[in-house]
């Protein structure tokens, strides 16, 4: 089973998978929200924090998780490395593997501490 999926609006810090585009199924984390129909998303690695990808909404998938270390960087200090973001994917994708082989079910609001 995979982690509920929310339909707006999307938070800073929020992990997303990508529907549509050339890097198709892959996670990264929204780092700014620019209006009510795009977001700017980074993953650390080949989308770094200086360089995001400017995202529509309906081509994500909007995870009902959200990074708290990312959330708290970018709101003190404006910015978060790309170790904060290689990191936050890093410990959704470990827990989301924990929790299916627990077979919890994953639903409600959840905050990936």
């Amino acid at each position: 089973m995979i982690p509920k999926t929310v339909v707006f609006p999307p938070e800073v810090g929020q992990i997303v998978r990508i529907k549509q585009g050339r890097e198709t199924n892959q996670l990264a984390v929204v780092i700014r929200i620019v209006d009510h129909h795009h977001v700017l998303i980074a993953d650390g690695e080949k989308r770094t924090f200086h360089s995001p990808k400017k995202k529509n909404i309906n081509h994500l998938t909007l995870y009902d998780c959200v990074s708290p270390e990312v959330q708290n960087s970018i709101n003190e200090t404006g910015r978060v490395t790309n170790g904060k973001l290689r990191f936050s994917l890093l410990k959704f994708v470990r827990e989301q593997v924990t929790d299916l082989k627990k077979g919890e079910h994953l639903n409600g609001e959840r905050r990936c501490n």
